[in-house]
């Protein structure tokens, strides 16, 4: 899709700057609108504010420098080295004011005795391209919002749900190795998560300037509602693993009920991903969620060691950010996932007096 729209945002520049602007050698219009599409999701519209920046400073820079140094080898070593140096001041930063301001002082310098009037075409060019690359991306080729984000948050759902399945195992057999293998993969996560969160600020872009897309408003506040919260319910699965693997070291009891707890919890992660993917309702997914907290309050209820007890909270709290990713409020989540822990509790207990 984007060679796509870069391909017809090139074209079309040309023939805009060429055809109707009259501009009979248009190269800097297709560069921009190629500079534009090119550009990362959700940055798109800064790019394209920063290009103009970047040329219109060049141009002042290049000139004024060019009018009191001239022009020639050792002047335009100067030119760029000062530009350069400006803008890294003005910009704090690299990146695509500083390239274009680079780039347009390097032009200034080594073409204004051989051609004259360049500053003007370069802008039209620039504004030109640009535009053309937004009205691309925006009117004619937008993007699937939703499609984009169902893509980035697959990884981040398929590890968190093996890894929780993993500590589960490391839990069962008591293998203290495994569980801290399981809280490096969970910790390892930053790239997927990244792209996630880059793929959202794509998505808003799109929802944002693409006109087709403004019914997708709603639906995508959700996805960014939900992914917010599974970014919690990830550092809490960091954490459950971390504290899962320190009483696995300590040689702490585990019991069954908290292996099935973390279970339960991948069970969750997984269901809520399939729902993610088919737009379906999220009932089936707050259910396991709150059949995890209700196996950690029959956990706690046996009495756990130090850390077997900051495990089976740290679930109920992963529980609780489940449910919010699904649209729950926090003092709904936190409700539930209390009433759930409370019955497993009173189930274990009155599971004892029996015996």
């Amino acid at each position: 899709m984007i060679a796509v729209q870069s391909g017809l945002a090139a074209g079309l520049s040309w023939w805009i700057a060429h055809n109707l602007l009259g501009n009979p050698n248009p190269v800097f219009a297709p560069t921009a609108a190629v500079g534009t599409i090119a550009a990362a999701l959700g940055q798109r519209t800064r790019r394209t504010v920063e290009l103009l920046v970047g040329i219109g400073l060049g141009i002042a820079i290049g000139d004024g420098l060019v009018y009191l140094i001239g022009s020639g080898a050792w002047q335009t070593g100067v030119i760029v080295t000062l530009a350069i140096g400006i803008a890294l001041g003005l910009a704090g930063r690299g990146g695509t004011i500083v390239s274009q301001v680079g780039g347009t002082a390097v032009l200034i310098a080594t073409l204004s005795t051989s051609q004259r009037n360049l500053e003007l075409p370069r802008i039209v060019d620039a504004v030109t391209g640009s535009l053309t690359g937004l009205i691309v991306v925006a009117l004619l080729v937008p993007l699937n919002p939703i499609r984009i984000i169902n893509r980035a948050v697959a990884p981040v759902f398929r590890t968190l749900a093996a890894q929780l399945r993993n500590l589960e195992r490391a839990l069962r057999t008591e293998d203290a190795d495994r569980a801290i293998g399981a809280m490096e993969a969970l910790r390892g996560m930053n790239p997927d998560v990244e792209r996630m969160q880059d793929a959202i600020r794509g998505a808003e872009e799109v929802v944002t300037i693409a006109p087709v897309r403004w019914s997708r408003r709603k639906e995508f506040s959700r996805y960014d509602w939900g992914a917010t919260h599974l970014l919690r319910v990830i550092d809490d699965c960091q954490d459950l693993a971390r504290r899962a693997a320190t009483a696995l070291q300590y040689r702490e009891p585990v019991s069954p009920d908290l292996c099935r707890a973390v279970e339960a919890l991948a069970d969750a992660v997984d269901q809520l991903y399939r729902e993610v993917r088919t737009a379906r309702p999220h009932a089936r997914a707050r259910r396991i969620a709150l059949r995890a907290a209700l196996h950690a309050g029959c956990a706690q209820s046996s009495g756990p060691a130090t850390f077997g007890t900051a495990a089976t909270t740290q679930i109920r709290v992963a529980a609780s950010d489940l449910l919010r990713a699904t649209g729950c409020s926090v003092d709904g989540a936190n409700r539930r996932v209390r009433l759930a822990a409370d019955l497993g509790r009173a189930r274990a207990a009155g599971s004892t007096s029996d015996g």
